[in-house]
């Protein structure tokens, strides 16, 4: 069972554990799945993966016959390998985090069962992440309740009304991560620029990222009432604000040609 979460009766596989299926399997023990319930499979696995089979995790040790959920954690270009091996697991919830695979695709190989799509991003590793779900007409609201609990162990879940939604996802939130690291590189050159040392800046713009997106999280406070809580009449922060917020060559026409690029190359990926 999940602590904090639904309740569970079975087994978990968990295929492909690398950067987020290990957070992924360090968000299911912290919550109190026990390492007898779980079974991975990993062609290399980390000598974490080995320690914990000394605990009852079973590695690379087959399949159960029916586990109760089963998550798909391979890089897309290593699905087709591992489907084939997953036909016949009974009724088994697939839950896919593979970036541009639909659900259709998945259905062709596991079968008309319950499947679900779920974009998580790398602040998971973490706990700090967000996962957008979507389910095909077989996942059932307790399939969907049972994903969300365990992807619950890594930060936040939100629902898609449809699939469709999902390029839209991968390029805001699969994808964000990279844009804010960017931010701060950015942000600390201009730092370096006006005479601060390389160090120095880093670290200042670093908090100032990490800091801003806690209040947001954490405010009542819509993001653009937060912005006019620090912005003085005729201050610093309005004078950076008029650069940042022009209409032609600010910040929001970047960031829509920057998300609109990232989801034409899911659609292409998903298509191609």
């Amino acid at each position: 069972m999940l602590m904090g979460g639904p309740n569970m009766d079975g087994d978990l596989v968990l295929v492909g554990c690398g950067k987020m299926g290990s957070a992924m399997l360090d968000g299911w023990l912290a919550k109190g799945v026990q390492p007898s319930t779980i079974w991975v499979l990993e062609p290399y696995p980390s000598g974490r993966l080995k320690a914990l089979q000394a605990q009852g995790l079973h590695l690379n040790d087959g399949l159960p016959s029916a586990p109760a959920l089963c998550m798909l954690a391979v890089k897309p270009q290593y699905m087709k390998e591992a489907l084939p091996q997953l036909k016949g697991m009974g009724a088994t919830v697939f839950l896919s985090i593979a970036a541009g695979i639909p659900l259709e695709t998945l259905a062709q190989e596991l079968g008309g069962g319950p499947i679900i799509r779920a974009m998580p991003n790398t602040p998971a590793a973490i706990g700090r992440g967000i996962t957008a779900i979507v389910g095909n007409a077989a996942a059932t609201p307790e399939n969907m309740q049972l994903a969300e609990g365990l992807l619950q162990a890594i930060g936040e879940t939100i629902r898609l009304d449809a699939e469709d939604q999902m390029d839209a996802v991968t390029a805001l939130s699969g994808s964000g991560p990279a844009y804010v690291f960017h931010l701060i590189e950015a942000m600390a050159a201009a730092g370096m620029v006006e005479g601060l040392p390389e160090d120095m800046a880093i670290k200042l713009a670093t908090a100032t990222v990490a800091g801003a997106g806690m209040l947001a999280s954490k405010s009542d406070e819509s993001a653009a009432q937060l912005r006019i809580n620090v912005t003085s009449p005729a201050g610093t922060t309005e004078a950076g604000l008029k650069v940042l917020m022009d209409a032609k060559n600010g910040l929001p026409p970047l960031m829509r040609q920057t998300i609109k690029a990232a989801a034409d190359r899911s659609k292409a990926l998903r298509d191609s």
